[in-house]
Parts: structure tokens; sequence; C-alpha cells
């Protein structure tokens, strides 16, 4: 299609039809999973082991990048499997036992995780950014047989380790305060350097069928408790199905063809991954499809927004995976110009919500690059539904259409549909909806009873299927018996060109049960008294809508490792005295 081409050139509905025909990539089929009746991927792979066997076809290919080393697919397949027999021979591990991690995006970490799961242990990523006693409670919740941790959460755990029973510990990067009856992972694998040397052996076949428990990963528990969500092979190869969705959709609406099924040699991308591997973000959606695609992921220590500018550059990293936090920080950056960044492809984000304006920031600092937007959780083990391209630049303010393996509900409190165009909670089913929590009947007949994934969020779903997320159901604030939704507000402060974040929340009122609050942080070097602000939202919005109360901090917000930002931190913050 040339530039001059009519734009789209299909409609949503004949791109799904072309994208899902006989042959086509996500071409599906009815199975029967756990009671329920989904829509398979045909073309999906069978486990993550087919995944991290074929692996070996790209060879000496950079798979992992971090702080100067560099990691291949063949390096990386010798070290996992030979850590795979470690957790046979020393340790005793079976299929369906867990193998709980918790360290930074170490190498490791990704090698640990694959040959745990190539022998059919369940892997249960820990949130590496919690404290000692949090981490604890997590191993014991998992009742895992195994726990590899840094040096870092060595140190956090060392004195909740004696009550942690039988778990073996395995230290990678040791260092750190000794505990006792730690192993080192050099010690079972060797050191990085003698990673490409390692016995050529394939691992045993554990006999691992689709719907075998594969991982357990903790919920991130911005409003409670983490809850452990059981997810299965066939969770998992659906999610890497669909994270191909958004760019075939893409292009299929400006008339080209669909992609082929299985190129015979994918191309090195390389993309940028400042995300955590234990939030199904960075494991699901980003390790595991560079597994199978043979992309190279770029890690970092840290997040630092001229760090990864410069990263960017030297390795002309053409995929960019972010929190909106981070496009923040990273468009705000690089928007001095001076900067060679024309390898950029795609800038992709999710995990929390993020304003329409982002889109175009993203399209003016990086011009040979298209923003995109991915909405899921991790109980649907990422994706439900993607946005990018031009469909993103026509409609910013949406998370896209979903993905074909999925249906969508939106419903009322009592659990009946919506009118079409209606706000109500956005309920999900498909084969990418774990199989539950760990351990916890109860919350797992309140989230997935029926089939359908309950997420908590309030959305409006468009005659075109396109889905705009409009609040929390527990953050969604009533002024006087109507309805408000925070991210409408906050997205119109987010506008303000001196505002860096924005967080609206309820502030109770006693006559008109609560009105609204915002806490916002201004953009470096930025001024602007909240009286401007208020009436810039004023302006813009219904009165009941905008901010009775606005505050200004200095600080960063706090946020949990996904990005999400933490409103009831804030809370505490806005009523406090």
């Amino acid at each position: 299609m040339s530039e001059a081409a009519p734009w789209p050139a299909r409609s949503v509905a004949e791109s799904i039809a072309l994208l899902t025909a006989p042959g086509a990539p996500f071409e599906m089929r009815t199975a029967q999973v756990g009671g329920r009746t989904v829509r398979a991927y045909v073309h999906a792979k069978r486990d993550l082991r087919q995944i991290f066997d074929e692996s070996r076809r790209f060879g000496e290919r950079d798979l992992l990048l971090f702080e100067g080393e560099r990691l291949s697919f063949e390096a990386h397949w010798r070290a996992a499997a030979a850590f795979g027999r470690a957790l046979i021979e020393a340790f005793g591990v079976a299929k369906g036992d867990r193998v709980a991690l918790a360290m930074r995006n170490f190498p490791e970490w990704s090698i640990c995780a694959w040959g745990a799961l190539a022998v059919g242990a369940v892997l249960a990523p820990l949130n590496a950014w919690e404290p000692g006693r949090s981490l604890a409670g997590m191993v014991r919740d998992s009742d895992a047989k195994v726990l590899v941790v840094d040096a870092e959460r060595l140190a956090r755990l060392a004195p909740e380790i004696p009550g942690l029973g039988d778990v073996a510990v395995i230290v990678a990067r040791g260092g750190g305060e000794a505990v006792a009856g730690e192993r080192l992972l050099t010690d079972l694998i060797g050191p990085p350097s003698g990673y490409a040397e390692l016995p050529d052996a394939p691992l045993p076949d554990p006999g691992v069928s689709p719907d075998d428990p594969a991982t357990l990963f903790f919920t991130s528990g911005t409003t409670g408790t983490s809850k452990g969500a059981l997810g299965s092979h066939r969770n998992v190869v659906t999610n890497l199905v669909n994270t191909g969705f958004r760019a075939a959709r893409a292009a299929v609406r400006r008339g080209e063809p669909h992609p082929p099924l299985s190129p015979a040699a994918p191309a090195r991308r390389v993309q940028l991954l400042p995300l955590p591997f234990f939030h199904v973000t960075g494991f699901h959606s980003a390790l595991v499809p560079a597994l199978a695609n043979g992309a190279t992921l770029a890690l970092m220590y840290r997040w630092d927004a001229a760090a990864a500018l410069a990263l960017i550059e030297r390795e002309q990293i053409a995929v960019l995976t972010l929190v909106p936090t981070q496009a923040w920080q990273l468009v705000d950056e690089a928007e001095g110009g001076g900067r060679a960044l024309g390898s950029v492809e795609a800038v992709g984000y999710g995990g929390a919500a993020a304003a329409p304006e982002l889109a175009a920031r993203v399209r003016n600092v990086f011009p040979n690059a298209f923003p995109g937007q991915g909405y899921g959780a991790t109980e649907t083990s990422s994706l439900v539904a993607a946005n990018s391209h031009e469909d993103m630049m026509n409609r910013p303010g949406s998370v896209g259409i979903a993905v074909p393996c999925c249906d969508l509900r939106v419903a009322d409190a009592g659990g009946r549909d919506v009118a079409p165009g209606q706000a109500g909670e956005l309920w999900v089913s498909g084969p990418n909806v774990i199989q539950g929590y760990w351990n916890a009947p109860a919350a797992t007949e309140e989230a997935f009873a029926g089939g359908w994934y309950r997420t908590g969020d309030i959305v409006r779903i468009d005659a075109e299927g396109f889905v705009t997320v409009l609040d929390r159901v527990k953050d969604m604030l009533i002024r006087g018996g109507e309805n408000i939704y925070c991210v409408e507000i906050e997205d119109v402060l987010m506008s303000h060109g001196a505002v860096a974040e924005a967080a609206v929340l309820g502030v109770p009122d006693r006559v008109m049960g609560e009105v609204v609050g915002a806490i916002v942080r201004l953009r470096a070097g930025m001024t602007c008294e909240p009286r401007e602000l208020i009436d810039y939202v004023g302006e813009r919005l219904a009165a009941h809508k905008v901010p009775a109360i606005l505050r200004v901090r200095s600080e960063p917000f706090p946020r949990n490792a996904t990005g999400k930002t933490l409103k009831r931190d804030l809370r505490e913050e806005m009523l406090g005295p």
C-alpha cells in the first residue's frame, strides 16, 4: 500500500476474519480446558519445553545483553539444561514441584527459569522488590522445593530462611550474608565463561501436557495481599501467539497480507526490556517470545532514561517494552534532540493506565516507530487486548480490541450484561485465563466462577470492539450518586505541559459522600499553582469532575514492580495532616 492509499483498507471484522481463517496465523479450534469450552490456537506450541528445545536453532545469536555481558541462545540452552539436571540429581525435583526464583533480571534468572520449566517443575517467580518477610511468605505459600536468589535477596531473606523448612537455597551472583546450607549456582553449572562448553545433553522428557501447571506468578497486590496465580503451559503458549496479533492486525488493516505462519529464520531484532521477569509482561510477553522468535533482549541493572537512550543508540534497538511511566520519562529525556533513535520501530507499553497524549509524544520522539499498548493481567497470562500503529493514533485512549482467542463481557454489579457502549466491569474468557489462585478456593470462586475472569476494571467497548478502560471498580469514586472515572480526569491533567504524573482519588465528604481529589508531580524545572490546574480541568470537563482538592508533590509517585501507582499510599498522603 502506498502512503496515499486510504486507511483502513479493511475493517476490524474483515481483518480478524482474514487472520483467523484456515491456515492463517490465528486459526482456532474448539477445546475443552478445565470444564470450559474455549477457542485454542491451532498453530500454538504444545508446551514450554518445546519452545526451550527449539531455541537452539538460533545458535550463537545473542539472547540476552546485560551490562556488557552477552549470552547466546546456545550457551543459554546448555546452562539451563545443566541447571535442570542439577534440580533432578541434586535436589530431587520432579514434575509439578515448585522452584521459586527471587532476583534481579540477571541472565541467571532466565537460565534457572527455563531449566526448571524444561524438567516439568512449576516456576514461581517472586517480586524481587519485596522485603524479606514478604518473600518468605511467598516461598511458604508456594511450598517451593528449591529457592534461587541473588545476593541482595539472600541478605534480605537471611533472618527468614530458618523458618522456611526444607527448601533448598541456591545463590546466583553470590556474596552477601552467608546462610547455612546454601549452594552456589556456579558450583552446580559452572561460571558464565564456561556455559558454551557445558555438555550437549538433552534433558529427560518430563511428559508435560498442555494443561499441566507451569507457572505460579504472584499478583501485584496494589489493593491487598498478593495471590499465587497458577498458570498452565497452554496459558503461556497462547499468549505467545497473542503477542503477534497487534502488528499482524495493523498490517492487514493497511491492506497488506498477513505475515507467514513460521518464518524459517526470523531476523534478529533487539528489544529493550527494563521490566522485571517476575511480571507476566516481562516473562510471558517478552522472554518467552524472544526465545521462540530469536529476538535479543537488552536488560538493565536499574531503569535510567538517559542510560536507556544510550543503549538504544549503541545496540540499534528496534523494540521498546515499557510501562507508561518509563515511556514518559524516555520521551522527556529524548525531546532535547541530539539522539540517533531511528532504529526504533515499535514502542510498546502497558501494565498501567496511559494518557492518550503519550502516543503523540512517542511518534514525535521516535519518527520511525509507532506506539502500541497492551492490556491484560496476571490472571490472563498477559494480553487480553492490544492497540498499535494507525489504530493507536486514531484511538490513543483505547487499549485496542480483544485478541482473537478471548471473549469479553461488560457486566453490571449484578453480573448482567450492560447495553452496548455502556460502562461496566470487564469479564474475560479464553485459553489464556489461568487455572485459579493457588491454595485459595474461595478467592478462585469469586474471581473465576462460570469460566469468566472478573478483571475489576470498568470499561466501555465501542461498536468496532475497541476497549477503553475507565477505572478500577474499587477505585472509582461516587460523588453525590454520580460515578466518576478517575482515569478521565488523570488524562486531562496529564495533557497539561507541566504535569509529569497525576493520580485522582476519592476524598470523603459529609454531604457528597466523596469529592474529587488529585495529586500531581510537575515536570523538572516546571512551576504551576494548584488553582491553575483545577481551572484547566474545569475548562475541559463537567463541574462535578473538577478536583475539589489538588496537591502538588515533589517526589515520584510510589509504584509497584509493574509500574502501577500505589493509590492507597497516595490516599494516605492526601488524607493525612
